[in-house]
């Protein structure tokens, strides 16, 4: 387990599924994923950025996607149900 501690954002989705966004703690949301519509969920968090798919928040590959563009975000075809969300 290689540790990284993250803030999480989530955001609602059409459908009643919800979105998640990660950032390394203490860093803002890079521009380009600004939306006022995420709200913070939980302030640093240990999650395994190794791992290729991160649950509960359906997040692939976090840290290939964090390296390239400064977060990682749930893809659209792997979209929360609410009533799964965490």
């Amino acid at each position: 387990m290689r540790p990284m501690q993250v803030d999480i954002y989530r955001r609602s989705e059409p459908g009643d599924k919800l979105s998640y966004l990660i950032v390394p703690t203490g860093q803002p949301i890079p521009e380009e994923a600004t939306n006022v519509d995420w709200q913070a969920r939980q302030r640093d968090v240990h999650v395994d950025d190794a791992e290729e798919h991160l649950h509960p928040y359906e997040i692939d590959d976090p840290r290939a996607q964090i390296e390239e563009k400064g977060y990682a975000i749930t893809s659209v075809y792997h979209q929360v149900a609410r009533g799964d969300a965490p």
